[in-house]
């Protein structure tokens, strides 16, 4: 009997088995969010992505010339493991069977169609990383557009007419829908010959794949398979590979891109080398430490694997600078390590201290102890301009800080929500890492303690799972601003700020016109006694567009009912899909801040870094107020300001500025209150910028909260501004 009649048979089999109930095959193909195949995986921090093939440079257009080329230049899968473990990956996905590498099967195929190796690549593979305790993942593509592509005219990498004669019926492997078969008979070729396989990393998806249920065919058949895919957020697949994002700020900060909300898998799929094809060309292309370091530590920091292409020559091994890297890498994450491994990102769902853009230009993320709570690390990926690192410190209670590489106490303050390191010197050029020990959280009202309520909500998706405490369910506003969020805490009860970790489900910088944070922009805040009569704000004011927790903290005191009203999200009306769209996995009201709090002095004072700032906090100058001052951008037109500002009865105030001006000339700014324009005050040079003077001017202001900005008229921007007093 002919062999493509064998396989129609074995196939129709299996589709009688299947709609007979025989064989446990779902009629929806889905991924569950969490499922043991998946565990290597979530475990993981790191993989290594290999496209390596016929068009590996130098090109072969003959399969047993590269493939004996491959064998006498002494490939050995065993190097491909030592060289992953040096990156400290757990997986190793193979980009053999590619479009643009010439359609190279690493296996010993029955099926005709593409080239094919005697060797088996693949089952060499699959049997070193499994010795090593790591998996290998195979990439298949879906993509025939490439067929001939790097060959001369007549030439094709495809032979439609041998696969052809295989299937019994003609097959044009360049179009879609043939290219579609001929790759689902090799996904089942794979499944039957090597199930010690990881699972299949997908290059998109095939609706011929999609109509004859080749994935309810893969959980049926090999249930220990883990899917991932490329760009898609297919709801089959366990993992979504974000590919090569660029244009963030900071540039390895990859995680500002990935538009997957967790607990989907995530993984950032990135070169190593700077420049050149995903695959080797010929060129050792230089790699930046830098950028490459950083990308690994930050996903980590955001629970998101770090996918590293590496470009393998001909026989397997891999060009200088790659290695060099490399090498470079495995000792240096060997320092480290304990810092990353076992962990998971730190302020998105697993709780932890909050990442991302902190004090005097540092930047970084925190991680989270899988096993242990109370142990988290801070990462400063970018150092301050001066000896300090300020971070929300998420109701933890800080009990130790050490510097993790040489165990050093490191000093710190706790208060008004922060945790500040102080004193710091002897920075890391990529990665300084700060253990810190907390006794747990403090001063958060559980989430049974009171009930939620919202103006607007999605089907499914109710005002209650913004305030659950269960992250892996989320409010949905139905596209509806302004929206009201409320809280009832039961009785008067004391708030001092809320926590909000809203679903990452978009990117958090706007990459185009229609590719946009999903999150809040423009809010207010009022408070309650009866959740009727509510009055003026009690403050107001801007979100950043970050990933990671936000806080927005409020005039302490006793309330019943909260209400968060958010007027804007970062979202304009050119991007259909998040526009007006908010979505909130968890939030929390806290009673009190987890250190002391700073009680403000008399006169009624508003730090300036507790309000907007248009530039910088920073911290780099004695004498100042409370934790820092605000250091605006050096440009006519920024700002600060102040909301909430109290007054006890309409009518008019002084407003004393407290600043330093440091250069010889005067930096005036325009003041506004409430919107209206009320002058301009005058910041006359001040000797340095380590001595404070005081501005004051008289104004009309409202009874309750007031909001008080600074505008700079001066291309140097405003004065360094530390706080600001009213009095009446």
């Amino acid at each position: 009997m002919r062999r493509s009649w064998v396989r129609r048979l074995v196939a129709y089999g299996a589709a009688m088995l299947v709609a007979a109930g025989l064989v446990a095959v779902p009629t929806v193909a889905h991924a569950e969010l969490q499922n043991p195949r998946q565990d290597f995986l979530r475990a993981s921090q790191a993989g290594l992505f290999l496209h390596w093939g016929e068009r590996t440079s130098p090109v072969h257009t003959d399969c047993t010339s590269w493939e004996n080329d491959v064998t006498s230049g002494g490939w050995s899968a065993d190097y491909w493991v030592n060289e992953a473990k040096k990156l400290h990956a757990q997986y190793i996905v193979l980009a053999t069977f590619h479009s643009k590498l010439g359609y190279t099967r690493p296996w010993p195929s029955a099926i005709p169609g593409s080239c094919h190796s005697k060797r088996d690549f693949l089952g060499e593979l699959i049997a070193a990383t499994k010795k090593a305790g790591m998996k290998t993942i195979l990439y298949m593509t879906n993509d025939p557009q490439w067929h001939n592509d790097g060959l001369p005219a007549g030439k094709d990498w495809l032979d439609s007419k041998a696969f052809s004669s295989y299937a019994g019926h003609n097959v044009d492997l360049t179009t879609t829908n043939g290219f579609g078969e001929f790759s689902y008979d090799n996904f089942m070729e794979v499944m039957d010959r090597y199930p010690d396989l990881g699972g299949f990393w997908i290059d998109n998806d095939s609706q011929y794949w999609l109509d004859h249920n080749l994935y309810e065919q893969i959980r049926a058949k090999r249930p220990n398979y883990t899917l991932s895919n490329n760009n898609e957020d297919t709801p089959i697949m366990d993992m979504v590979s974000n590919e090569q994002k660029t244009g963030m700020t900071p540039s390895y900060d990859y995680p500002q891109a990935v538009w997957t909300a967790a607990p989907r898998l995530i993984e950032a799929d990135y070169k190593l080398p700077d420049s050149g094809s995903w695959w080797y060309t010929g060129t050792d292309s230089t790699v930046d430490t830098r950028l490459n370091v950083g990308r690994y530590i930050a996903n980590s920091g955001s629970s998101i694997k770090s996918l590293m292409d590496e470009t393998a020559m001909v026989n397997g091994k891999f060009p200088g600078h790659q290695l060099d890297y490399n090498n470079f890498l495995n000792s240096y994450l060997d320092q480290i390590w304990g810092s990353i491994n076992g962990t998971e990102g730190g302020g998105y769902m697993y709780g932890g201290l909050q990442p991302g853009f902190w004090n005097d230009g540092s930047q970084g993320v925190t991680t989270i102890s899988k096993t242990n709570p109370d142990l988290q690390f801070i990462h400063v990926l970018t150092k301050p301009s001066g000896s300090t690192v300020k971070l929300r410190d998420n109701g933890y209670r800080v009990t130790k800080v050490t510097n993790f590489r040489t165990g050093a106490a490191v000093s710190f303050t706790q208060g008004n929500g922060y945790l500040t390191l102080t004193g710091l010197s002897g920075w890391d050029p990529y990665d300084t890492v700060f253990q810190v020990d907390t006794n747990g959280r403090t001063g958060v009202y559980p989430a049974s303690t009171y009930t939620m309520s919202a103006t607007a909500s999605a089907s499914g998706h109710a005002a209650s799972a913004a305030a659950d405490g269960d992250y892996l369910t989320y409010w949905d506003n139905k596209k509806t601003l302004p929206v009201s969020l409320t809280y009832n805490l039961g009785s008067a009860k004391r708030v001092q700020y809320i926590g909000i970790n809203q679903r990452e489900d978009s990117v958090s910088y706007a990459r185009s016109s229609t590719e946009q944070s999903a999150r809040i922009k423009a809010y207010k805040v009022y408070v309650s006694a009866n959740g009727t009569d509510w009055g003026n704000p009690v403050t107001s004011g801007t979100l950043p567009s970050h990933r990671g927790v936000q806080f927005i903290d409020l005039p302490a005191g006793n309330s019943r009912y909260v209400k968060l009203e958010v007027d804007s999200t970062w979202a304009a009306s050119s991007d259909s899909t998040h526009y007006k769209l908010l979505r909130i996995d968890d939030s929390w009201i806290g009673s009190d801040y987890a250190g002391a709090s700073t009680t403000p002095p008399a006169g009624n004072r508003y730090e300036a870094e507790a309000g907007t700032c248009q530039g910088t906090v920073d911290s780099n100058h004695a004498g100042y107020s409370g934790t820092g001052f605000c250091n605006t951008t050096n440009a006519t037109g920024s700002y600060a300001e102040w909301t909430g500002v109290h007054a006890d009865a309409a009518g008019n105030a002084t407003l004393k500025f407290h600043y330093a001006n440091g250069t010889t000339t005067n930096r005036p700014a325009a003041l506004t209150v409430n919107g209206t324009a009320a002058g301009s005050v005058s910041f006359a040079p001040t000797t340095n910028w380590d001595t404070w003077a005081d501005a004051t001017m008289t104004v009309p202001v409202t009874s309750g909260a007031n909001t008080i900005r600074l505008t700079s008229t001066d291309a140097g921007g405003t004065a360094n501004l530390d706080y600001l007093e009213l009095t009446q």
